[in-house]
């Protein structure tokens, strides 16, 4: 058993994986600034609220908890608002990074899992993307993720903290029991997006391109479901605990669908039409990312284990219970 401080633990995939390291025997504290996460999410354990970017809160919080390892899911996640945003983007995610590795190395931190992402390979130059393929983001939110791995990676060689940075492709699902799953404001992920449409709270789901040089038109993206990610994180932990040196792994289920299979899959769980519309492509989109994972087969075990219906039943499952909260919530008024 080890104690963990998880920075962005009271977001959507860092709550799941507070919820594994539970499981699984280990000591949690969170910190988080609750801009993108709920307080709800937070399972118990001292919670520190503060930004990533604050050295004082960062440090009086390692001071109490006495972490043996990290895990660091807090940053701005958005690749559309990077666009437009990409000094604050480089602000939250490469300094706040910075922060945290400074402080993890003053307490004497051995081990991190650091949340990066498949938007460092930027356009792929092949059908599944391995570890080695290229590294050149389209978006200043890929950009920030290369360049905290490139840290975490400079700071191992020269004798510090080993690391697992985990690429993983689209988090998507919920927590089976619908205690906790996708709820940013405002929502930008497909599938939460689509399932809105299901229920009326949407008109219509926009397509941003149906011209991409895919089977359909539409964007591929590898779905993996956010409880398969948040096993492979505690297991990357456990790995680094027991000694093992840092290391690079793609998270995904090597299966890709597209923007219009996703349509149709929701359509097929929730028994609902769905209404789409084609909007304008958007700016640093990649055509198709799919995971080549076969190294995390290899290095920690782990093989994903939802499909995309599962994934869409446990989303709708959660947002149903979303909408009768605040179903109730308006009739309490």
């Amino acid at each position: 058993m080890a104690k963990i401080l998880v920075t962005g633990g009271a977001g959507y995939v860092g709550a799941h994986a507070c919820l594994q390291l539970k499981d699984r025997g280990h000591e949690v504290a969170v910190y988080d600034d609750l801009s993108n996460g709920h307080l709800a999410f937070v399972q118990g354990g001292p919670f520190f609220r503060g930004d990533i970017r604050d050295r004082a809160r960062l440090n009086a919080a390692f001071e109490t908890v006495q972490p043996d390892a990290v895990m660091h899911f807090a940053a701005r996640i958005e690749v559309g608002w990077s666009v437009n945003h990409a000094a604050e983007c480089f602000d939250v995610n490469v300094g706040g990074s910075a922060a945290l590795l400074e402080a993890s190395e003053r307490h004497g931190v051995k081990a991190m899992v650091f949340s990066s992402t498949c938007a460092v390979y930027g356009e792929p130059q092949t059908p599944t993307l391995r570890e080695s393929h290229q590294i050149a983001p389209i978006s200043p939110y890929g950009r920030s993720k290369a360049i905290v791995e490139s840290m975490l990676q400079e700071v191992e060689v020269r004798g510090g903290l080993r690391s697992a940075r985990l690429r993983y492709f689209n988090a998507a699902g919920a927590d089976p029991l619908a205690r906790m799953g996708e709820a940013h404001d405002p929502e930008t992920h497909l599938i939460p997006l689509v399932l809105q449409v299901a229920m009326g709270q949407r008109e219509a789901i926009s397509v941003f391109g149906d011209r991409y040089p895919t089977r359909d038109g539409t964007a591929v993206r590898d779905y993996v479901h956010v409880c398969d990610l948040a096993e492979a994180h505690v297991l990357a932990l456990e790995a680094l605990l027991a000694g093992e040196r840092g290391f690079v792994a793609n998270l995904g289920t090597e299966t890709g669908h597209s923007v219009r299979e996703i349509i149709e899959a929701c359509e097929r769980v929730t028994g609902q039409p769905i209404k789409h519309r084609v909007a304008d492509r958007r700016f640093g989109d990649a055509p198709s990312l799919v995971a080549d994972a076969s190294f995390a087969h290899r290095k920690l075990g782990w093989t994903p284990t939802r499909d995309i219906d599962t994934i869409i039943e446990d989303a709708w499952r959660w947002a149903q219970r979303q909408r009768a909260h605040q179903d109730h919530t308006l009739e309490a008024v």
